[in-house]
Protein backbone atom coordinates (compact mmCIF):
# COMPACT_ATOMS: atom_id res chain seq x y z
CA UNK A 1 0.00 0.00 0.00
CA UNK A 2 1.70 3.55 -1.00
CA UNK A 3 1.42 6.25 0.88
CA UNK A 4 -1.33 8.22 -1.31
CA UNK A 5 -3.55 4.87 -0.54
CA UNK A 6 -3.19 5.35 3.22
CA UNK A 7 -6.90 5.37 4.88
CA UNK A 8 -8.02 7.35 7.91
CA UNK A 9 -9.77 5.49 10.67
CA UNK A 10 -11.74 7.04 13.70
CA UNK A 11 -11.73 4.71 16.92
CA UNK A 12 -14.62 4.17 19.80
CA UNK A 13 -13.37 2.41 22.52
CA UNK A 14 -9.45 2.83 23.37
CA UNK A 15 -8.97 1.95 26.72
CA UNK A 16 -9.91 -1.96 26.80
CA UNK A 17 -8.03 -5.11 26.11
CA UNK A 18 -8.48 -5.11 22.58
CA UNK A 19 -8.13 -1.80 21.25
CA UNK A 20 -4.39 -2.26 21.23
CA UNK A 21 -4.68 -5.00 18.32
CA UNK A 22 -7.07 -2.94 16.46
CA UNK A 23 -4.20 0.61 16.74
CA UNK A 24 -0.90 -2.17 15.54
CA UNK A 25 -3.51 -3.79 12.72
CA UNK A 26 -4.26 -0.14 11.54
CA UNK A 27 -0.44 0.47 11.95
CA UNK A 28 0.78 -2.35 10.29
CA UNK A 29 -1.08 -1.76 7.08
CA UNK A 30 0.04 1.41 6.81
CA UNK A 31 -2.68 3.93 7.42
CA UNK A 32 -3.66 6.42 9.84
CA UNK A 33 -5.64 6.69 13.00
CA UNK A 34 -7.35 10.43 12.82
CA UNK A 35 -8.92 10.81 15.92
CA UNK A 36 -10.45 8.51 18.98
CA UNK A 37 -13.46 8.05 21.39
CA UNK A 38 -13.43 7.05 24.93
CA UNK A 39 -14.91 8.21 28.20
CA UNK A 40 -11.92 6.89 30.05
CA UNK A 41 -8.55 8.34 30.12
CA UNK A 42 -6.07 5.47 30.56
CA UNK A 43 -5.14 5.79 26.85
CA UNK A 44 -1.61 6.64 27.23
CA UNK A 45 -0.31 3.65 25.11
CA UNK A 46 -1.57 5.57 21.99
CA UNK A 47 1.44 7.45 21.65
CA UNK A 48 3.03 3.79 20.67
CA UNK A 49 0.85 3.97 17.82
CA UNK A 50 -0.80 7.24 16.56
CA UNK A 51 0.97 10.35 19.23
CA UNK A 52 -1.00 13.00 16.67
CA UNK A 53 -4.40 11.80 17.05
CA UNK A 54 -6.81 13.81 18.39
CA UNK A 55 -8.60 12.17 21.71
CA UNK A 56 -12.10 12.90 22.88
CA UNK A 57 -14.16 11.85 26.00
CA UNK A 58 -17.63 12.89 24.59
CA UNK A 59 -19.62 11.33 21.53
CA UNK A 60 -21.10 15.02 20.71
CA UNK A 61 -17.87 16.49 20.42
CA UNK A 62 -16.25 13.18 17.83
CA UNK A 63 -19.39 12.82 15.97
CA UNK A 64 -18.76 16.83 15.30
CA UNK A 65 -15.20 16.51 14.76
CA UNK A 66 -16.06 13.56 11.86
CA UNK A 67 -18.50 16.17 10.29
CA UNK A 68 -15.46 18.56 10.17
CA UNK A 69 -12.77 16.30 8.92
CA UNK A 70 -15.24 15.36 5.88
CA UNK A 71 -15.73 18.90 5.22
CA UNK A 72 -12.16 19.42 4.67
CA UNK A 73 -11.47 17.06 2.83
CA UNK A 74 -9.86 14.90 5.13
CA UNK A 75 -12.80 11.98 5.39
CA UNK A 76 -12.38 9.56 8.23
CA UNK A 77 -13.27 6.57 5.78
CA UNK A 78 -13.20 3.67 8.89
CA UNK A 79 -14.41 3.87 12.21
CA UNK A 80 -13.21 0.53 14.36
CA UNK A 81 -15.33 0.05 17.04
CA UNK A 82 -14.28 -1.60 20.60
CA UNK A 83 -16.58 -0.13 22.32
CA UNK A 84 -18.54 -2.49 25.62
CA UNK A 85 -20.79 -5.10 23.29
CA UNK A 86 -24.10 -3.17 24.13
CA UNK A 87 -23.26 0.11 22.70
CA UNK A 88 -21.77 -1.62 19.41
CA UNK A 89 -25.26 -1.01 17.20
CA UNK A 90 -25.82 2.27 18.28
CA UNK A 91 -22.04 2.73 17.52
CA UNK A 92 -21.93 1.56 13.85
CA UNK A 93 -25.28 3.55 13.31
CA UNK A 94 -22.95 6.40 14.26
CA UNK A 95 -20.23 6.11 11.86
CA UNK A 96 -22.76 4.55 9.04
CA UNK A 97 -24.47 8.02 9.19
CA UNK A 98 -21.16 9.99 9.17
CA UNK A 99 -20.17 8.27 5.40
CA UNK A 100 -17.64 5.87 7.19
CA UNK A 101 -17.45 2.15 6.62
CA UNK A 102 -17.06 0.22 10.20
CA UNK A 103 -14.74 -2.56 11.51
CA UNK A 104 -16.35 -3.67 14.77
CA UNK A 105 -15.12 -6.34 17.79
CA UNK A 106 -16.94 -9.23 18.47
CA UNK A 107 -20.09 -9.64 19.32
CA UNK A 108 -21.37 -7.22 16.16
CA UNK A 109 -24.70 -6.98 18.32
CA UNK A 110 -25.88 -9.27 21.19
CA UNK A 111 -29.92 -8.52 19.54
CA UNK A 112 -30.62 -10.32 16.18
CA UNK A 113 -33.01 -7.49 15.89
CA UNK A 114 -30.20 -5.02 15.79
CA UNK A 115 -28.51 -7.05 13.40
CA UNK A 116 -31.54 -6.56 11.01
CA UNK A 117 -31.73 -2.62 11.63
CA UNK A 118 -28.42 -2.13 10.66
CA UNK A 119 -28.65 -4.40 7.20
CA UNK A 120 -31.37 -1.29 6.53
CA UNK A 121 -29.11 1.50 7.53
CA UNK A 122 -26.10 -0.15 5.76
CA UNK A 123 -28.42 -0.08 2.50
CA UNK A 124 -29.42 4.17 3.05
CA UNK A 125 -25.79 4.87 3.84
CA UNK A 126 -24.40 2.71 1.01
CA UNK A 127 -21.72 2.17 3.65
CA UNK A 128 -20.55 -1.30 4.92
CA UNK A 129 -20.32 -3.08 8.34
CA UNK A 130 -16.94 -5.55 8.70
CA UNK A 131 -16.69 -7.90 11.39
CA UNK A 132 -13.27 -9.10 13.09
CA UNK A 133 -13.95 -12.81 12.92
CA UNK A 134 -10.32 -13.81 13.41
CA UNK A 135 -10.92 -17.77 13.92
CA UNK A 136 -11.80 -17.87 10.13
CA UNK A 137 -8.12 -16.52 9.43
CA UNK A 138 -6.31 -19.28 12.14
CA UNK A 139 -4.25 -21.42 10.06
CA UNK A 140 -5.09 -24.26 11.38
CA UNK A 141 -9.08 -23.61 11.40
CA UNK A 142 -8.40 -23.06 8.07
CA UNK A 143 -6.92 -26.53 7.10
CA UNK A 144 -9.44 -28.47 9.36
CA UNK A 145 -12.28 -26.85 6.97
CA UNK A 146 -10.43 -28.05 3.70
CA UNK A 147 -10.65 -31.61 4.96
CA UNK A 148 -14.84 -31.42 6.34
CA UNK A 149 -16.70 -33.86 4.11
CA UNK A 150 -19.78 -32.06 3.02
CA UNK A 151 -21.95 -35.79 3.39
CA UNK A 152 -20.57 -36.82 6.86
CA UNK A 153 -22.08 -35.50 10.33
CA UNK A 154 -19.33 -35.00 13.01
CA UNK A 155 -19.36 -35.34 16.61
CA UNK A 156 -17.82 -32.85 18.06
CA UNK A 157 -16.63 -31.37 21.85
CA UNK A 158 -15.71 -27.56 22.83
CA UNK A 159 -14.57 -26.73 26.42
CA UNK A 160 -13.68 -23.45 26.91
CA UNK A 161 -12.49 -22.07 30.30
CA UNK A 162 -11.18 -19.02 30.71
CA UNK A 163 -11.35 -17.84 34.12
CA UNK A 164 -12.01 -14.40 35.76
CA UNK A 165 -11.66 -13.09 39.03
CA UNK A 166 -13.85 -11.14 41.46
CA UNK A 167 -13.99 -7.60 39.11
CA UNK A 168 -15.84 -9.19 36.22
CA UNK A 169 -19.07 -8.93 38.66
CA UNK A 170 -18.74 -5.16 38.99
CA UNK A 171 -17.47 -4.40 35.06
CA UNK A 172 -20.13 -4.19 32.48
CA UNK A 173 -19.04 -7.83 31.31
CA UNK A 174 -20.75 -9.20 34.25
CA UNK A 175 -23.90 -7.84 33.30
CA UNK A 176 -26.03 -9.80 30.71
CA UNK A 177 -28.01 -6.85 29.54
CA UNK A 178 -24.32 -5.32 28.55
CA UNK A 179 -22.49 -7.80 27.25
CA UNK A 180 -24.95 -10.89 26.47
CA UNK A 181 -23.24 -12.76 28.70
CA UNK A 182 -21.24 -15.61 28.53
CA UNK A 183 -22.42 -16.86 25.06
CA UNK A 184 -21.76 -13.24 23.68
CA UNK A 185 -18.83 -12.18 25.92
CA UNK A 186 -16.71 -15.62 24.71
CA UNK A 187 -18.60 -18.08 22.98
CA UNK A 188 -19.25 -16.29 20.02
CA UNK A 189 -15.98 -16.68 18.13
CA UNK A 190 -16.48 -20.37 18.83
CA UNK A 191 -20.03 -20.55 17.75
CA UNK A 192 -19.15 -18.84 14.32
CA UNK A 193 -16.60 -20.92 13.60
CA UNK A 194 -18.90 -24.16 14.33
CA UNK A 195 -21.36 -22.61 11.98
CA UNK A 196 -18.49 -21.86 9.15
CA UNK A 197 -17.44 -25.53 9.51
CA UNK A 198 -20.67 -27.24 9.88
CA UNK A 199 -22.96 -25.46 8.29
CA UNK A 200 -26.82 -24.05 9.66
CA UNK A 201 -27.91 -24.79 13.00
CA UNK A 202 -30.86 -26.91 13.17
CA UNK A 203 -31.71 -27.21 16.99
CA UNK A 204 -30.27 -26.52 20.34
CA UNK A 205 -30.70 -27.53 23.97
CA UNK A 206 -28.60 -25.46 26.16
CA UNK A 207 -28.71 -24.32 29.95
CA UNK A 208 -26.76 -21.37 30.67
CA UNK A 209 -25.90 -19.89 34.40
CA UNK A 210 -24.44 -16.87 35.36
CA UNK A 211 -20.83 -17.65 34.95
CA UNK A 212 -21.44 -21.45 32.62
CA UNK A 213 -23.30 -22.09 29.45
CA UNK A 214 -23.23 -26.04 28.36
CA UNK A 215 -25.63 -27.74 26.22
CA UNK A 216 -25.98 -30.11 22.81
CA UNK A 217 -25.96 -28.15 19.25
CA UNK A 218 -26.94 -29.44 16.06
CA UNK A 219 -25.64 -28.07 12.71
CA UNK A 220 -26.25 -29.74 9.18
CA UNK A 221 -22.82 -31.37 9.55
CA UNK A 222 -22.24 -31.82 12.95
CA UNK A 223 -23.65 -32.92 16.49
CA UNK A 224 -21.47 -30.63 19.37
CA UNK A 225 -21.38 -31.03 22.93
CA UNK A 226 -20.38 -27.59 24.15
CA UNK A 227 -19.01 -25.84 27.65
CA UNK A 228 -18.50 -22.32 27.99
CA UNK A 229 -17.26 -21.41 31.40
CA UNK A 230 -15.32 -18.29 33.31
CA UNK A 231 -15.83 -20.14 36.60
CA UNK A 232 -11.80 -21.42 37.76
CA UNK A 233 -13.18 -24.61 39.10
CA UNK A 234 -14.36 -25.96 35.62
CA UNK A 235 -10.06 -25.82 34.89
CA UNK A 236 -8.33 -28.94 34.64
CA UNK A 237 -5.51 -27.78 36.32
CA UNK A 238 -4.73 -25.62 39.29
CA UNK A 239 -3.33 -22.59 37.19
CA UNK A 240 -5.13 -19.77 36.57
CA UNK A 241 -4.62 -20.14 32.17
CA UNK A 242 -7.01 -20.35 29.93
CA UNK A 243 -8.39 -24.01 28.71
CA UNK A 244 -9.15 -24.43 25.33
CA UNK A 245 -10.04 -27.86 23.71
CA UNK A 246 -12.25 -28.87 20.68
CA UNK A 247 -12.57 -32.53 19.46
CA UNK A 248 -13.68 -34.20 16.12
CA UNK A 249 -14.78 -37.77 15.84
CA UNK A 250 -12.39 -37.87 18.83
CA UNK A 251 -9.47 -36.07 17.56
CA UNK A 252 -7.97 -33.18 19.61
CA UNK A 253 -7.33 -30.17 17.49
CA UNK A 254 -4.73 -28.30 18.61
CA UNK A 255 -4.89 -24.04 18.45
CA UNK A 256 -3.70 -22.55 21.52
CA UNK A 257 -1.05 -20.86 18.83
CA UNK A 258 -1.01 -18.93 16.21
CA UNK A 259 -3.62 -15.76 17.29
CA UNK A 260 -0.89 -13.12 17.64
CA UNK A 261 -1.71 -11.15 14.00
CA UNK A 262 -4.84 -12.42 13.57
CA UNK A 263 -6.17 -8.46 13.64
CA UNK A 264 -3.66 -7.25 11.17
CA UNK A 265 -4.96 -10.14 9.13
CA UNK A 266 -8.40 -9.06 9.39
CA UNK A 267 -7.75 -5.90 8.46
CA UNK A 268 -5.49 -6.05 5.37
CA UNK A 269 -8.51 -8.64 4.09
CA UNK A 270 -11.20 -6.29 5.22
CA UNK A 271 -8.71 -3.54 2.86
CA UNK A 272 -8.79 -5.32 0.23
CA UNK A 273 -12.45 -6.23 -0.40
CA UNK A 274 -12.74 -9.47 1.70
CA UNK A 275 -13.62 -8.77 4.82
CA UNK A 276 -16.55 -10.53 7.14
CA UNK A 277 -19.63 -8.76 6.56
CA UNK A 278 -23.46 -8.81 8.25
CA UNK A 279 -24.54 -11.96 6.15
CA UNK A 280 -21.44 -13.84 7.01
CA UNK A 281 -22.53 -13.63 10.77
CA UNK A 282 -26.16 -13.42 10.85
CA UNK A 283 -26.69 -16.98 11.12
CA UNK A 284 -24.39 -16.68 14.46
CA UNK A 285 -25.81 -13.99 16.32
CA UNK A 286 -29.12 -15.38 15.52
CA UNK A 287 -28.45 -18.77 17.47
CA UNK A 288 -26.83 -17.13 19.79
CA UNK A 289 -29.71 -14.72 20.68
CA UNK A 290 -31.75 -18.17 20.58
CA UNK A 291 -30.12 -19.79 22.93
CA UNK A 292 -29.18 -17.00 25.35
CA UNK A 293 -32.74 -16.80 26.14
CA UNK A 294 -33.31 -20.40 26.37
Amino acid sequence: MNLDSKKNFGLIGASGYIAPRHMNAIKQTNNNLKCFLDPHDNVGYIDKFFPDAKYFRETERFERHLDRLKRKNEQVDYVSICSPNYLHDSHIRLALRNKCDVICEKPLVINYDHLLSLKEIEKETGKKVYNILQLRHHPTIIKLKETIDSDKIYDVELKYVTPRGSWYDFSWKGDIDKSGGVLFNIGIHFFDMLIWLFGKPLKSDVTNTYRKSFGTLNLERANINFELSIDKNDLPWEEWRPFRMIKIDGNVIEFSNGFTDLHTISYNHILNGLGFTIDDVEETIKLVSIIKNI
